[in-house]
């Protein structure tokens, strides 16, 4: 299905509402800001540059893998190092595969039809290492990866292809190698010696990121600090904008802290009205939504995580997801992206072996408040532990549509375009004894979707209440992923499902007077 036809189909339900058009009764929908809103709901791409896509200029750039790096083949897969001697990292950290920005480029086709709206690299600034972490500058792009013409490039290509570009912001910590940490350790009157936390009592003499010896900590508490990376009309932050990205995730943003995530959220948007300023916040999303615009939702992958497992339960989870809205507030988790893994945790066939976890999984990623993150290589069924394991290189050979992994990532993706309820919908929680079951609602009662998830070991039969006043006695509600039917009688419906799997049911018309009979908007998953 392409984005043409489903944008179409969109509309078309959309003026076919099966009851009342609160539109119609106000005026303005509420809903109008999130349908313009492009962070909202985002289906988002993780990609690590150095592994997604083999570069086509690989001989030119041999130089710049000189030892102690190392250049990889495309066929190996990375494996725990040593330290290196005279330096404080690890071999596996200067291993290289030799992807860059014009490879991911080259890649854009494919990312559109996989259903992608954001893609969000990890970092791609002036460092030593594979994963850049460790910036020696801020405002260069590594040569490894390209210039920022080739930045400017990609994010031509992603626009006209209607996707987003946002850059991983490492702006807690630098490298040991950083121009300003270089001149704060030589000398104690060095302009930059308040840009860090120097003591005889700190481990290696200065604070480092979780005591890293590479990773000095920036000290945020100097204006000056803040001026540089936020507030200053060329700061790192701003100056990126011009070369065309549309946003940051900013690491570990919970060492940063409320303020002063505050003052980087304001300084991007005053640069870019509409950015995504996004946190990678390990806790509870309460408060620092008051500070990002989003965050990545790790407490509700950890939920979704109990929950598949057996140790919550579905109202339990559908609780959660209320609370968590309800101290969080519903647009910025709209924008908040789950994931399920990603570069720092082992990847998801490896947490989860059994595809049928899998596949429950990803469906309430697709199905519940936020933005799906896929990172790089789930569609392929890609392997790996804790880093270095989860950071292989891109296995093209099973990116591809006969692959069940690919297959079930792209019916969701389809899914998800077709039903905007999923995108942008309040989430309503259904009473229910064993199940969990909620509905996503818009302005819209043509876009309510019904989801109703069984975590148990045998199918489970239970007649639901639907909170929605505005869908007729009598309707039929057909799952996307088997195009069975349900109807409804006075707002209940008795589901049964399967066990161990997710059902998302869409509202389909009854015949009308020309016998024509409409359609779900969804295309049958075999």
């Amino acid at each position: 299905m392409t984005r043409l036809l489903i944008t179409t189909l969109s509309a078309i339900l959309s003026a076919c509402s099966t009851g009342p058009d609160l539109q119609a009764q106000t005026g303005e929908s509420p809903f109008d800001a999130r349908r313009a809103d492009w962070r909202a709901g985002a289906v988002t791409y993780q990609i690590f540059v150095d592994r997604f896509a083999p570069s086509n200029d690989i001989d030119s750039k041999r130089h710049l893998y000189a030892p102690p790096r190392t250049l990889e083949a495309w066929s190996e897969q990375p494996a725990q190092g040593e330290p290196v001697p005279g330096e404080i990292v690890w071999s596996h950290e200067l291993a290289f595969w030799g992807g860059d920005l014009d490879s991911v480029r080259r890649q854009a086709g494919y990312l559109d039809a996989l259903g992608v709206d954001v893609v969000y690299l990890n970092p791609i600034h002036l460092a030593p290492t594979n994963h850049k972490y460790d910036a020696i500058d801020l405002t260069e792009i590594s040569p490894e990866y390209g210039t920022r013409a080739d930045l400017r490039a990609l994010a031509d290509t992603l626009h006209a292809n209607r996707m987003r570009l946002v850059l991983d912001g490492v702006f807690n910590h630098v490298g040991v190698r950083s121009h300003w940490f270089v001149d704060a350790q030589s000398s104690p009157d060095s302009p930059y010696r308040d840009w860090f936390h120097f003591g005889e009592d700190y481990q290696n003499g200065y604070v480092g990121w979780w005591g890293v010896a590479n990773l000095p900590q920036l000290n945020w508490n100097n204006t000056d600090v803040s001026a540089r990376i936020a507030t200053a009309p060329d700061s790192v932050v701003r100056q990126w904008f011009r070369d065309g990205i549309d946003g940051w995730r900013l690491d570990v943003a919970t060492e940063l802290g409320f303020d002063h995530l505050a003052t980087i959220s304001a300084a991007v948007h005053e640069t870019r009205p509409g950015a995504l300023v996004i946190g990678e916040v390990w806790s509870y999303p309460q408060g620092w939504t008051g500070s990002l615009d989003a965050v990545m939702n790790f407490p509700l992958r950890e939920m979704m995580f109990a929950h598949v497992e057996g140790r919550v339960g579905g109202a339990e989870l559908g609780e959660a997801v209320e609370t968590m809205i309800a101290d969080a507030g519903l647009d910025p988790l709209l924008r908040s992206w789950i994931l399920l893994d990603n570069h720092d945790t082992p990847r998801l066939r490896t947490l989860y072996p059994d595809p049928a976890d899998r596949a429950y999984l990803q469906a309430l990623q697709f199905a519940l408040p936020g933005a799906p993150l896929i990172y790089y290589g789930v569609e392929a069924g890609m392997t790996g532990g804790h880093d270095p394991g989860s950071r292989g290189p891109m296995d093209w050979e099973n990116a591809r549509p006969d692959n069940p992994e690919f297959a079930r990532l792209r019916a969701l993706i389809e899914i998800r375009e077709s039903a905007p309820a999923l995108r942008i919908g309040d989430f309503v929680p259904l009473a229910t004894r064993d199940l969990l079951a909620f509905l996503r609602t818009t302005d819209r009662s043509a876009e309510t979707v019904l989801v109703v998830a069984n975590n148990r070991e045998s199918a489970v039969t239970e007649t639901l209440l639907i909170r929605d006043g505005r869908l007729m006695n009598g309707d039929v509600f057909e799952d996307a992923m088997s195009g069975e039917t349900f109807n409804t009688q006075s707002s209940t419906i008795e589901v049964t499902v399967p066990a161990r799997s997710v059902r998302i049911l869409a509202p389909r018309r009854w015949p009308d007077h020309t016998g024509r009979t409409g359609h779900s908007p969804y295309r049958h998953v075999p």
